[in-house]
């Protein structure tokens, strides 16, 4: 797996926090804009890792964009480095619960991760949100695998009016073992790039 999409996919969703409940903190950095997708990073305390974010404004819907993130059998379509995946739990409207293991390219282990990712409406603004942790406890860590524990990530769907959907995605990741921080961050802004650029290519067709 390259590692530009580590957090991915996350995907989903991407999907343990690095820094508990931190999603306010100190400001987001502009670093630069691709088809108008917006990138930002930003420093966080007690690690060297910086936390991503990703905006753009989608002429779509909210059930198309989350029929998107959230079909989890299908993550290949954004990353074919993704070599397993399994639902371990599903409620509409409520959470996904899932495991996924990377093909990391050499010389770097695998890594597998859990992620419980929950879903939550606001029936007055009509914002969606949909924030991924780490799930513990359900699949055993395996020897060949390192296990990807410090995780977040959070997609915000929000109405923009005249049939746009303001799309956000957020996150931070460390993939763990011995991949320095230096090479992390120089890759972090490709991620919610890389996967702005499908969702919308997906929600287009």
């Amino acid at each position: 797996m390259q590692l530009k999409f580590f957090p991915i996919f996350l995907c989903f969703l991407i999907h343990c926090l690095l820094l508990p409940g931190n999603l306010i903190g100190q400001s987001w950095d502009f670093i630069k804009e691709r088809d108008g997708i917006k990138i930002y990073t930003r420093s966080e305390e007690n690690t060297a890792l910086k936390s991503f974010k990703g905006e753009v404004d989608l002429k779509t819907n909210i059930e198309k964009i989350s029929n998107v993130i959230g079909r989890i059998e299908s993550f290949d379509w954004w990353d074919d480095d993704i070599s397993e995946i399994k639902v371990l739990g599903y409620e509409e409207e409520k959470y996904i619960r899932y495991y996924l293991v990377y093909d990391v390219q050499w010389p770097f282990s695998d890594r597998d991760l859990c992620v419980e990712a929950l879903i939550t409406n606001d029936p007055i603004t009509g914002k969606r949100v949909v924030r991924a942790t780490p799930l513990y406890g359900v699949i055993p860590e395996k020897p060949d695998l390192v296990r990807i524990k410090n995780y977040w990530q959070q997609w915000t769907m929000q109405p923009a009016g005249n049939g746009m959907i303001h799309l956000t995605l957020e996150g931070a990741v460390d993939p763990g073992g011995i991949i320095p921080d230096w090479l992390i961050n120089l890759v972090i802004t490709d991620t919610p790039l890389n996967i702005m650029r499908k969702v919308r290519e997906q929600v287009e067709d």
